[in-house]
């Protein structure tokens, strides 16, 4: 999704569709207000005939408003005005992109950003609005088929440009801040979701280590990917067991953003990374062991934290760590019971 800031007045620009909030008991937000009298209180009739109360998530799309330029106007609801939080911001955010995505609509400029939300700023209102659209706009695709026809004509629906409007012009450099936070955030994210949605003959712990490097490389960030020799020399005998049922080789990845200063403590995120994990495969019901893929999302959420990182340049130092292998089972894999160390010699008991 691309996205957009306008500032100043909004009512003659045309577009697809005009997002505005309504809190509850049919209340106008300040934007369904200018848009109310532009239509000679066209909402105000609509709200009377009780299709819309303004309680929250709820939304109402309207066709052809007078006066108006653009082909929709989206009503979003907001709840009481009064409780009007965060969350409920993000809330109205999800729901009005989840709206379009069900209309013909391919761009819309929305109001929701010009809300008053206790103790959030300008920038994070943006931040916010940016990251929950990318958020509900998400999608993995990259392992289903090419769609053709009718499905191709489907697949195309939804939103594809967001334009933001914020009233004051004076705002512009804190909203376009805001606004590349959210889009970072939203890559993180959306990383670490394309990692975790990887069938596990994928997203192996060489793919991972192979997605570290290539984050470094377009960063300028330092990665290490150690191999099995490296790993053994740190004694690392825990790992290795886990892994030493599986054909597939075991890395341990070091990343570090060192932006901050030089006597600035760094923050250390760990990332379990165990791209398959078949552990206590007697006791899992079979239909749940597909998603054993999953025991990665450590290791996805520390490369995405790192991507977030790294778009926003942000002043710190941060090192990642994380151990990636594949638990399977065949003759060599460890037993419960062993005692994994490595031996320098054969054990004398007698």
């Amino acid at each position: 999704m691309e996205f957009s800031i306008k500032t100043g007045s909004s009512e003659k620009q045309h577009h697809n569709c005009v997002i505005v909030g309504v809190y509850e008991s049919r209340h106008l937000s300040d934007a369904a207000q200018a848009i109310d009298t532009l239509s000679s209180g066209y909402l105000s009739t609509v709200l009377k005939r009780g299709d819309m109360d303004g309680k929250a998530d709820k939304t109402l799309m309207l066709h052809d408003v007078p006066g108006v330029h653009s082909d929709r106007v989206l009503l979003v609801g907001l709840g009481k005005q009064e409780d009007f939080s965060e969350k409920k911001y993000a809330k109205a955010v999800r729901a009005s992109v989840k709206a379009l995505a069900a209309s013909a609509a391919t761009e819309a400029l929305t109001h929701l950003a010009e809300l008053p939300v206790n103790t959030l700023s300008l920038r994070r209102k943006l931040a916010l609005l940016a990251e929950v659209a990318m958020d509900a706009t998400y999608r993995f695709d990259a392992i289903k088929r090419k769609k053709e026809g009718a499905e191709a004509d489907e697949a195309k629906k939804g939103i594809k440009r967001l334009t933001i409007h914020v009233a004051d012009t004076a705002q512009l450099k804190e909203a376009e801040a805001g606004l590349a936070d959210g889009k970072a955030l939203a890559a993180g994210v959306s990383f670490t979701k394309d990692l975790g949605n990887l069938p596990p003959n994928v997203c192996t712990p060489t793919y991972l280590g192979e997605q570290a490097l290539l984050l470094g490389k377009q960063y300028g960030m330092k990665v290490e990917v150690l191999e099995r020799e490296q790993i053994e020399k740190l004694g690392m005998g825990s790992f290795l067991g886990v892994t030493q049922g599986s054909e597939q080789p075991p890395k341990l990845i070091v990343m570090q953003h060192l932006k901050g200063k030089k006597d600035q403590k760094p923050v250390v995120l760990v990332g379990k990374g165990i791209t398959f994990d078949t552990g206590g495969i007697s006791l899992k019901p079979g239909g749940d062991m597909d998603e054993m893929k999953y025991d990665m999302c450590g290791a996805a959420s520390v490369l995405g934290t790192f991507k977030t990182i790294a778009e926003m340049d942000l002043p710190l130092n941060v090192i990642g760590i994380i151990p990636t292998c594949e638990n399977m089972p065949d003759g060599r894999a460890t037993r419960p019971g062993d005692v994994l160390y490595r031996c320098r010699r054969p054990l004398d008991i007698m």
